[in-house]
């Protein structure tokens, strides 16, 4: 069977947000607002830029706030209809009475998630596992929340427990979901239930639930704890990663290592540039492997020394560097933070809330882009043709 990318996405917006008190007492909670805007038109801006046109959302407590702000959608580029039941049904309840009007394959998500998806790999993802649905499931390495399933070796979702008890549990769904209507539908049940327990434990039991694997933390108006992180990601501050040697310095020769301050030498343009990316605000972190640590050829001290002459002649010319992440282990240690591998992105990206498919990584190798590419973040090479300055203004154009 061939299936065709979904167009729609279906949006669970009816809960009383009783956690968001006193916050929820006049609005729902996807209505909260950062920065002069609902939570929820972020999501919806978000999945029109991602191709998605149609959206359903499915509502219950104070639908008016909603619909009246939204409208028919048209202002945001896309066409937005409602379904609206009692605010006390559950969501399989709210999923099963809008059915006449879920297409075929959809895309679902909770009101009071945000993760900057990018759809076109998680579809293919999804076409690859011939799995009859698909959840997305942050890793949760930094324990930011409760696990709540277990992803076996095949990618798929082995057991989901909404109730967090299972021995073994890694992983959080956070919905994202792809599905098809003709598995969803027979599974809801008659009476008042979630549709992620009324689904999902039966999917996954069956090893039909595929996971979309993800390292970048999701946000959320959840809880009121919650919010002002979430505020902090939604700012979207203008940031930047910079590999360091070759693209800030000179390279050492092949197979060495600059192991000393008087050995570091900025390459021409490097330190305009950095003022530059000051001058516009731009957070600027620097992502390097420094093997020569892992191998005996210097020490973490010595690493040190020089990252203070950096930092202080960037000053000096009037720019900043705000982090600098850097790998110490040998090729072959099997970290997850020395480039191919995108450890060292994702670190920065929890640290700093930054959303990664907004921040350009500007390297000078094929383990920069690499690691860009496994981060989801875009990337500019530097080239004898293209410095960092050059890729600098250009990006100060945009």
């Amino acid at each position: 069977m061939t299936r065709s990318r979904p167009r729609q996405a279906v949006i669970l917006a009816g809960g009383r947000g009783t956690r968001m008190q006193p916050l929820t007492l006049t609005r729902p909670k996807p209505m909260v607002e950062f920065h002069g805007k609902p939570f929820l038109e972020y999501i919806v801006e978000m999945l029109r830029d991602q191709g998605f046109d149609r959206i359903l959302m499915l509502l219950g407590y104070l639908p008016d706030v909603i619909t009246d702000h939204f409208g028919d959608g048209s202002r945001l580029g896309v066409a937005i209809d409602y379904d609206v039941t009692d605010a006390d049904d559950l969501t399989a309840y709210r999923v099963q009475h809008a059915s006449d009007r879920i297409d075929d394959t959809f895309l679902l998500l909770y009101c009071d998630n945000y993760w900057p998806m990018q759809f076109d790999r998680m579809w293919q993802a999804y076409l690859d596992s011939g799995a009859d649905g698909q959840v997305t499931v942050y890793s949760n390495s930094d324990k930011f929340s409760k696990d709540s399933v277990i992803v076996g070796a095949d990618g798929k979702v082995s057991v989901f427990d909404r109730s967090r008890k299972t021995p073994g549990l890694k992983g959080i769904e956070i919905s994202y979901a792809i599905l098809e209507k003709s598995v969803v539908m027979p599974l809801l049940p008659a009476h008042q239930e979630l549709f992620e327990q009324a689904v999902y434990p039966v999917l996954a039991a069956e090893g039909r639930l595929n996971a979309y694997w993800t390292e970048h933390r999701y946000y959320s108006v959840g809880s009121i704890d919650r919010l002002p992180i979430t505020e902090q990601f939604l700012a979207r501050h203008p940031a930047i990663f910079l590999d360091r040697d070759g693209v800030i310095n000179e390279r050492a020769p092949r197979a060495e290592y600059i192991r000393k301050p008087e050995e570091f030498r900025f390459l021409p343009g490097a330190l305009e540039a950095l003022a530059l990316l000051k001058a516009a605000d731009y957070r600027v972190f620097l992502i390097s492997n420094q093997a020569g640590i892992g191998r005996g050829a210097m020490t973490e001290g010595d690493l040190a020394a020089i990252h203070r002459k950096l930092t202080g002649e960037v000053t000096a010319a009037g720019g900043r560097i705000d982090a600098i992440y850097y790998c110490p282990h040998d090729w072959d240690d099997g970290c997850d933070c020395r480039k191919p591998k995108p450890g060292q992105l994702f670190r920065a990206q929890r640290e700093w809330h930054l959303d990664l498919t907004r921040t350009l990584f500007i390297g000078d190798d094929e383990r920069d882009g690499q690691a860009a590419e496994a981060a989801g973040c875009p990337f500019r090479l530097v080239t004898a043709s293209q410095q960092l300055i050059d890729i600098v203004k250009d990006e100060l154009k945009r």
